[in-house]
């Protein structure tokens, strides 16, 4: 489905298409399509085919022939080439990088946020990659990648639409808002001419003070996790962009960023296979097409190597105890939790082994540096090490086979006038919204609503939006701007000239991101003034503030979020959410 098109009315949606079964699919409707123009070159990726049927039993698809096929006519910088997903610098096409893909081709274009605050100037970029694709002679076109997971993580802005995030869908447990989540995220993305996005998030919220996954997971409940996960991913592919689970095994019990460092979460297999391994189980069994591989160590399991980095995760786990047959793509093999030390190429080749079909480098290799020249080294030396290459080319050009291929080439191409018309999304904007207003959610058994403290009223935030909002809604109030970070402990010099603002107020309303954050509202009880808490991002920073009149959860700090936080406080509108941490204690 294209930009332009409309949700799939019932509820949950259709079944992801297994590979063979989309391109199935696609087979019947090949031949009306008579693009001869996309067919010059019968042995191209573009190329004329005759369908055939194949019985179910020979497990054998047109698009593994297909790709086979492709994979055969590959020297080596080719089939390197297809394993790779490369960042860029800037907002431009780097021509480096335009005349590598022209020559080679390429396996995908990640798109950070560095690229993506200018919507138009990133469609001319994606236009230009795209276009530089079909000028290599076997025309394959690259898949197009962001994280555009919703609520706090938004690699591409610009115009696209803020929303509230997952677990914010987690606090309605609606699989209809997860769906449509996904659906009018992906269909901003498709007008851009992005065809992958990392997300869904299928890591548990089971550390929900950390500030790497918190409210980007749906809950600390796999069950939940899993079936929000699902709906979330079969919207994504009702708007024709490819979701990816992430990230495999799982992130959530752990407050290191692997960013940084590579974390080691402690658990015995018992808890991995009923917590951890749960939802991306459930994700594989309804044929999600592609998985993340993550930079974490679960000692007790798979010893002290990275999840991405290890045969057993990948190979053992993944793929052998689940089953899965798509696409494996490992985070950025430059953050530290990948390299622990070691250089980047060894770090690739060991990515590969582990069984990692694509690798994700937000930094492009040198044609004359050490790991371009190594990669092709090691093919020539190692069968072995070829034949698994081979075999992700394959798994690689399969995927695009199957939902690339069939709009033809110019349905990749993003068209400037329709993102100029179509982003920010309307419905989207309106369903963002809505969801918003749903979601807020009463922290602990009770609160006392309406918040209306008899006298002055302080608005405490570290975003200045909130204080706006805050003071259009209490007119007898002032506000109290203090910092995001550092976020565990707030600075001295804020606190005392919060205490000094608090002077003469009878009740305060603190915006919560954070532990410090939350030094500031317990300050203001202390202080013997009413209190009120909007939590954003994780709400078990306030879990425990019995002493509030009003503590409430919003899940992130966009507009639409704060605005329905406050009008809670005010009365105007009913808390309907609840906190999706059911394994935790809130207040």
């Amino acid at each position: 489905m294209r930009s332009g098109a409309r949700p799939i009315a019932k509820t949950g949606g259709p079944r992801f298409f297994p590979l063979a079964g989309a391109v199935l699919l696609f087979l019947v409707a090949a031949p009306l399509m008579g693009q001869k123009s996309l067919e010059k070159n019968e042995n191209s990726f573009w190329g004329k085919t005759e369908p055939f049927y194949v019985p179910d039993r020979l497990k054998y698809s047109w698009a593994e022939a297909r790709a086979a096929a492709l994979v055969a006519r590959m020297n080596d910088e080719e089939l390197l080439s297809q394993i790779l997903m490369l960042g860029y610098p800037g907002q431009d096409a780097p021509a480096e990088l335009l005349e590598w893909i022209a020559r080679r081709g390429l396996g995908g274009i990640k798109v950070f946020g560095r690229n993506a605050d200018n919507s138009l100037a990133l469609a001319s970029a994606v236009a230009d990659f795209q276009s530089a694709s079909f000028e290599q002679e076997l025309a394959i076109p690259l898949l197009i990648a962001t994280d555009q997971e919703g609520g706090w993580i938004r690699h591409v802005k610009g115009r696209s639409s803020e929303s509230p995030g997952n677990m914010a869908i987690g606090a309605t447990a609606s699989s209809r808002d997860a769906y449509l989540s996904g659906f009018y995220l992906g269909r901003e993305l498709r007008t851009l001419g992005i065809t992958m996005n990392f997300a869904p998030v299928l890591d548990l919220a089971t550390a929900p003070e950390s500030s790497i996954i918190g409210p980007r997971a749906f809950s600390d409940d796999p069950v939940l996790a899993a079936r929000l996960g699902i709906a979330w991913a079969r919207g994504s592919m009702a708007a024709g962009v490819i979701p990816t689970g992430k990230h495999f095994p799982g992130h959530g019990a752990t407050d290191l960023d692997s960013h940084g460092i590579l974390p080691s979460i402690e658990i015995d297999k018992s808890t991995f296979l009923r917590r951890e391994l749960y939802p991306f189980e459930q994700a594989v069994r309804a044929g999600i097409p592609a998985v993340m591989s993550g930079h974490l160590a679960f000692p007790r399991i798979s010893g002290g190597e990275p999840a991405s980095l290890s045969r057993e995760m990948i190979g053992g786990f993944l793929r052998d105890r689940l089953g899965f047959e798509g696409l494996v793509i490992t985070d950025d093999l430059y953050m530290e939790g990948a390299l622990d030390g070691a250089d980047i190429l060894e770090t690739c080749l060991r990515a590969i082994r582990a069984g990692n079909d694509m690798l994700l480098l937000s930094s492009a290799p040198s044609e004359e540096g050490k790991l371009w020249k190594g990669l092709q080294t090691a093919l020539r030396k190692d069968r072995n090490l070829k034949a698994i290459v081979e075999g992700s080319a394959r798994r690689v050009l399969g995927i695009k086979l199957a939902y690339l291929r069939e709009g033809g080439r110019d349905s990749l191409i993003p068209n400037p006038a329709a993102v100029e018309k179509s982003l920010p999304d309307a419905d989207a904007q309106v369903f963002f919204a809505d969801l918003a207003r749903r979601s807020v959610s009463v922290i602990g058994r009770r609160a006392e609503l309406p918040f209306a403290p008899q006298g002055t009223v302080l608005i405490a935030a570290p975003f200045d939006e909130f204080i706006s909002l805050g003071r259009r809604r209490y007119t007898n109030s002032r506000g109290f701007s203090f910092s995001y970070r550092p976020e565990r402990n707030a600075k001295p010099e804020e606190l005392e000239a919060f205490k000094k603002a608090l002077s003469g107020c009878a009740g305060a309303i603190v915006c919560v991101a954070n532990r410090a954050g939350m030094q500031l509202a317990t300050l203001a009880h202390e202080q013997g003034v009413e209190v009120a808490i909007v939590s954003v991002l994780s709400p078990i920073h306030a879990a425990h503030s019995p002493w509030s009149k009003a503590a409430i959860a919003v899940y992130h700090y966009a507009p639409i979020c704060l605005e329905a936080g406050l009008d809670v406080l005010t009365g105007r509108l009913k808390p309907q959410g609840k906190v999706p941490l059911a394994n935790h204690l809130i207040r």
